[in-house]
């Protein structure tokens, strides 16, 4: 683990870890995997396709990728122009294509085209580590898994639950204090919560619920009201509610 104030024994650390947890679960009931799926192979090619780009972005083109390429074998077998040209929109087209194509191909090869429903197999195939397949194994295969992103890494450090940098040693220090069952959605949650409120570069610390846990308050905005104006919501939930109201 990474270099702690000694006064934190690890017991004060998994109450705050716990109390973290269920605060931002009151503050964002609806967070979860933001990637449009509807079974693990989409879950990981969205996956790899959100690679420097959003959530939004990616929930835009899948539904024609899939249409077109709807399983490993096709995907393994797609024509690289029509899919670089599907996909360009993410960004890194060429390399996501190549990307893409190879996994589809070792899905084929090594699983019958089937997704694997474990770390060890998942992380064998070309172009998944541990957080894509933390990703697929939480959200498509109800497995318990603790992804790390950038917004993990900023929010559990700022809330002094780890002091570690590299993704897999913060995911060993928060699975220690959060029940197994509980990995997947903590991780949505300290994601929701760096993506609306603790920002990287100015949050919103006047208006986050976690005021009186946090040792980190006041590395952004403390006036609550003009940190009431820094809260946003995420661009998938704003997606999500225009087409709800588009549907009505």
């Amino acid at each position: 683990m990474g270099a702690r104030p000694p006064s934190t024994s690890p017991l004060a650390l998994t109450r705050r870890a716990r109390r973290v947890d269920r605060l931002l679960g009151e503050r964002y009931p609806d967070a979860g995997c933001e990637l449009d799926f509807r079974d693990p192979f989409e879950l990981l090619v969205a996956t790899v396709l959100s690679a420097q780009t959003t959530d939004v972005k990616v929930n835009e083109i899948t539904p024609a990728l899939f249409a077109t390429y709807p399983d490993a074998v096709a995907l393994a077998g797609a024509d690289r122009a029509h899919l670089e040209d599907l996909i360009r929109p993410t960004g890194f087209f060429r390399a996501k294509a190549a990307s893409l194509t190879g996994l589809a191909a070792a899905l084929v090869e090594h699983h019958q085209g089937r997704v694997p429903g474990t770390m060890e197999a998942l992380v064998a195939l070309p172009g998944v580590g541990r957080k894509t397949a933390n990703v697929v194994l939480g959200n498509a295969f109800g497995v318990p898994g603790l992804p790390v992103d950038t917004h993990v890494t900023r929010v559990a450090g700022r809330l002094g639950l780890t002091g570690e940098q590299d993704a897999v040693r913060i995911e060993s220090d928060l699975t220690a204090m959060i029940p197994k069952k509980g990995w997947a959605m903590f991780s949505h949650r300290l994601i929701f919560h760096g993506r609306c409120t603790c920002h990287a570069r100015r949050a919103a610390c006047g208006a986050c619920p976690l005021q009186d846990v946090c040792p980190s308050y006041g590395v952004g905005e403390t006036d609550p009201d003009r940190a009431a104006a820094l809260v946003r919501i995420t661009p998938v939930q704003a997606a999500r509610s225009a087409n709800r109201r588009a549907a009505r």
